[in-house]
């Protein structure tokens, strides 16, 4: 009985020595063994593809799996799904390495077989959404309608300053009931991620047709410009660009005048906007002004002063401002005069009384004995004639020339000089409207 318990605290204490010297085995620390299931089997990863093939409707390909490694073989209609195919397999657990020995088929049925069946089922699609495409664009006739409507009424004539900006307002509303119309049937029939490739579309061709027709939309913005601030008026006598006539209508893209010729000049309002412009009609007050010589032996104020009061002595020449008489210049054949005087258009034709000024003031210079220096050179041809003939043919001429006009005809010659052009300008303003206005504010 001694012996037994001696023996088992001798292996109680052998135990007890050997504790310590474990926990110091750097080998007690490691990791303990794990089983690893099996992989699938080679038959298992081909079955498992075939499978999947067969479902997608590729039947046509083959699979071979050996140590983990498939290989794919076969030929298809459609090149696209070829690396499809490889990902699909890649992706099979147990699989290692993907060996894609696929092939492009060359017959022709097998390549117009997938066409087809795509286009018939995108056909089927069509006719499937059929009624929502027909409910999308009963929506967009439905907008557009709307916005035709509104665009047709009364309160852009109200708001507009005249009508060619009240047609731009119209213009705008049903362009923007349009686009409205537009984003509403894209929405309907899920398509709304479409409309930021129209609108980049639309950008870029609108910018290429910009730069295309530059001067087009140069003359219809100076026409919206020239439409508000209205610078002249019809029947406005003004000088644009050179060219003077009365003003016959302001269109959307050019400014028509009647010269005092008769003809019709065209301006692009481009020109028109950006030039400047001479309203002769705005101010109806309009100076005349012209030179005339007289002998440097005369008394030129005695002949400046009486050259002043022939011109105050005509009915035509206003009071406010007062003519003007001073000696201009002093040449070689004689002293120049410059006369200046004011006239009222709106009753005397400016070129007429121009005229009229000139001979009345020529005539009562003449009168009171002062010579107007003759500045035209003659020349004798030898053999052309004595100087007997000359002095006579003279002499007839001067006989032939008519007498002075009364003062009662060149008054009327004067009320209808620039006048005749009225009615005409009148006439063709009745065939059409413009963009000018006469209850318009004037710049």
């Amino acid at each position: 009985m001694v012996h037994r318990v001696l023996r088992i605290l001798c292996v109680l204490a052998a135990f007890g020595t050997q504790a310590p010297a474990q926990g110091n085995d750097p080998a007690a620390g490691a990791p303990s063994v794990v089983a690893v299931e099996k992989a699938p089997s080679d038959e298992s990863i081909a079955a498992r593809l075939r499978g999947i093939f067969s479902a997608l409707d590729h039947d046509g390909i083959t699979v071979s799996v050996e140590a983990g490694v498939v290989t794919l073989t076969g030929e298809i209609a459609d090149q696209g799904v070829n690396e499809d195919m490889a990902d699909i397999a890649r992706r099979i657990e147990g699989v290692v390495a993907v060996n894609n020995a696929l092939a492009a088929s060359d017959d022709v049925s097998q390549q117009i077989n997938p066409a087809l069946e795509r286009f018939s089922e995108r056909f089927n699609q069509l006719i499937a959404r059929l009624p929502l495409f027909a409910v999308a664009a009963g929506a967009f006739v439905a907008i557009v309608a709307l916005g035709t409507l509104l665009a047709r009424s009364r309160f852009w004539d109200r708001i507009a300053p005249n009508v060619f900006i009240a047609g731009i307002y119209r213009q705008a509303f049903r362009v923007a009931a349009a686009t409205v119309g537009i984003v509403v049937a894209l929405d309907l029939v899920g398509a709304a991620a479409l409309l930021g490739t129209i609108l980049g579309a639309a950008g870029i061709v609108g910018l290429a047709i910009g730069f295309a027709v530059r001067d087009t939309v140069e003359n219809f913005v100076a026409s919206i410009m020239l439409s508000l601030r209205q610078p002249f008026r019809p029947n406005d006598l003004v000088e644009i660009a050179g060219d003077v006539g009365r003003v016959i209508r302001l269109t959307s893209r050019a400014t028509i005048l009647l010269s005092l010729d008769g003809n019709h000049i065209r301006i692009p309002n481009a020109t028109v906007f950006k030039g400047r412009i001479v309203n002769y009609t705005q101010n109806p007050a309009r100076r005349f002004s012209f030179d005339i010589g007289i002998d440097p032996d005369a008394d030129l104020e005695a002949t400046r002063q009486l050259a002043q009061s022939a011109l105050k002595a005509q009915p035509f020449v206003l009071g406010d401002p007062e003519e003007l008489v001073w000696i201009e210049n002093i040449t070689e054949s004689g002293a120049i005069l410059r006369v200046t005087g004011w006239i009222d258009q709106n009753e005397t034709g400016f070129v007429t009384a121009r005229g009229d000024a000139i001979r009345l003031v020529k005539a009562a210079i003449e009168a009171a004995g002062v010579a107007i220096p003759d500045t035209t050179y003659r020349i004798r041809l030898e053999g052309a004639g004595n100087a007997s003939d000359i002095a006579e043919r003279t002499q007839q001429s001067a006989r032939s020339t008519p007498p002075l006009r009364s003062e009662s005809t060149a008054r009327s010659d004067r009320q209808s000089e620039e006048q005749a052009l009225i009615p005409l300008v009148a006439a063709e303003r009745e065939e059409s409207g413009d963009l000018l206005a006469k209850d318009a504010p004037r710049e």
